[in-house]
């Protein structure tokens, strides 16, 4: 699934190609990707029609469009391979195509919603005062965020007892960071994943965001991950972070700093990778 580094790439994408546009016409081609919005697909297509789109907006793994005058917002769940592309119009339709929003201009290109699994999809949402869809207003500010409180953080994070990789999944302490960027960040920060969040001191707490924060920008960068297609930008171009990866998806691998090899654990129904030299569980605090 898309972490913070994705969706921005996505986000930047929208922002350069249909911010300020109005919408001309919409055109449901499947009801599973309108299912989050109440009113069905008839419903989504005549609400959206004729608005103007404002700047695509971000947190964590959450994206959406606001309506411009109006306190209403696109938001899109990419899920498992959803995409948002940004196509000519002439372009024959993709295999998954789902959502199509033609624009009242002469600019040439539609925005469409691809998703082959059909797990994502749009909706729209009201806005609570701070701008945000109100379904989305427990979420957590992302580490990019110049508005993200590291003190408070650090408090909530010795306060939840429960251990590190849980933390920072946690959408509600923090926003964006999904397996891959957390196996990333907890091996540049030489801690287990499964060290509990109440024996990490301030110190070490703020070192351990600084790593998060800097392999979310060493991804944003180059694009993102991708290990498939179904992941691509809205140009349906791929990221290419896979291959600096450090830890998630190196198993039997050596580590990069000591030469042991890498091991996998299963973990919630995921995996996480570790180096067992570099990251033992904690004894006590540090």
């Amino acid at each position: 699934m898309p972490e913070l580094p994705e969706v921005e790439v996505v986000r930047r994408g929208l922002e350069r190609w249909v911010a300020g546009r109005t919408v001309e016409s919409v055109e449901v081609l499947h009801p599973r990707a309108v299912r989050r919005h109440p009113g069905g697909g008839a419903d989504f297509a005549a609400r959206l029609g004729g608005r103007t789109l404002g700047v695509p907006q971000r947190r964590g793994k959450y994206l959406w469009l606001p309506l411009e005058g109006r306190d209403l917002s696109v938001l899109g769940h990419l899920g498992m391979s959803g995409q948002l592309l940004v196509q000519p119009r002439e372009s024959p339709d993709e295999k998954h195509l789902r959502v199509r929003v033609r624009f009242a201009d002469d600019l040439g290109t539609e925005l469409r919603f691809v998703d082959q699994r059909t797990f994502g999809g749009l909706s729209l949402h009201e806005n609570t005062p701070d701008g945000l869809p109100d379904v989305i207003a427990h979420i957590a500010r992302d580490p990019l965020d110049p508005l993200f409180d590291e003190g408070l953080y650090h408090l909530a994070l010795r306060a939840k007892r429960t251990t590190l990789k849980r933390a920072l999944l946690d959408q509600s302490l923090i926003s964006g960071v999904g397996n891959i960027y957390a196996d990333e960040a907890l091996w540049r920060a030489r801690l287990h994943y499964e060290r509990p969040t109440a024996t990490l001191a301030r110190p070490r707490s703020a070192e351990l965001l600084g790593h998060v924060r800097d392999v979310m920008n060493a991804a944003l960068a180059v694009g993102g991950t991708s290990f498939d297609s179904l992941y691509v930008n809205v140009n349906g171009e791929s990221g290419y972070f896979d291959r600096s990866l450090d830890a998630y998806g190196r198993e039997d691998e050596p580590c990069r700093r000591c030469g042991t090899p890498m091991r996998r654990r299963p973990w919630m129904n995921r995996s996480s990778y570790f180096c067992p030299r570099c990251q033992r569980p904690a004894r006590a605090a540090s």
